[in-house]
């Protein structure tokens, strides 16, 4: 795979020298997960991850971008990211700054509607990942044979029942939004990224060992 900027090339072996990082008490719903996707990709079946969070703006994205990123870095192509939520808003914004952050082109395809759609560039010969917020389970969102991964604890009980998942697992991450209009803004969002993107690594590699 080639990134589309040595930074993001930079981010990624970075992030795979941190595993080490990841609290123990976090590794078995990441164990979780990978074990369903190696099941299915053994069963020649495509592997698809729907993160949901209660507005779809902030750790869903990033949960999905980093995990479709970790996916192509250790070449599982027939793992599928999306993203949902319990109710429609926006991606955020600090979100597309911070992954600009880490090496990723981000480009808004409407900037005046509510909610926009933006296009994520990771590699030169791989189409944008389309990010907007939606309902978890709206197109283009799967709705059957997924794996429902909750990545804040308010969806979790928001949403008894995800239907049509085969696996519901936590993955959970604290808010970003805590530090929206501090000077800790950026640093709080480039943390958060940085922590997914650890985990979705960590995630893939475990997946990619069974192969």
């Amino acid at each position: 795979m080639k990134w589309i900027t040595p930074e993001l090339d930079a981010f990624l072996q970075a992030r795979e020298a941190e595993q080490s990082l990841i609290p123990e008490d976090r590794l078995e719903s990441l164990r979780e997960v990978a074990g369903w996707i190696s099941s299915r990709l053994a069963a020649h079946q495509p592997a698809m991850l729907v993160f949901i969070c209660t507005h779809n703006s902030r750790r869903s994205h990033f949960s999905q971008i980093w995990a479709d990123i970790a996916a192509r870095y250790y070449r599982l192509n027939s793992v599928q990211t999306f993203s949902g939520g319990t109710e429609v808003t926006a991606m955020n914004p600090r979100v597309a700054d911070s992954l600009r952050r880490s090496g990723l082109r981000v480009n808004v395809e409407n900037p005046q509607d509510s909610n926009p759609r933006y296009l994520v560039q990771f590699a030169a010969e791989q189409p944008p990942l389309i990010c907007f917020s939606k309902i978890h389970n709206q197109p283009p969102n799967p709705d059957r044979d997924f794996c429902a991964v909750m990545t804040c604890g308010h969806a979790d009980e928001a949403c008894p029942l995800v239907p049509g998942c085969t696996l519901r697992a936590p993955v959970r991450y604290t808010d970003p939004k805590v530090s929206d209009g501090t000077p800790h803004e950026a640093a709080t969002y480039d943390a958060r990224s940085t922590q997914i993107c650890r985990e979705m690594i960590y995630m893939m590699r475990m997946v990619q060992a069974t192969r």
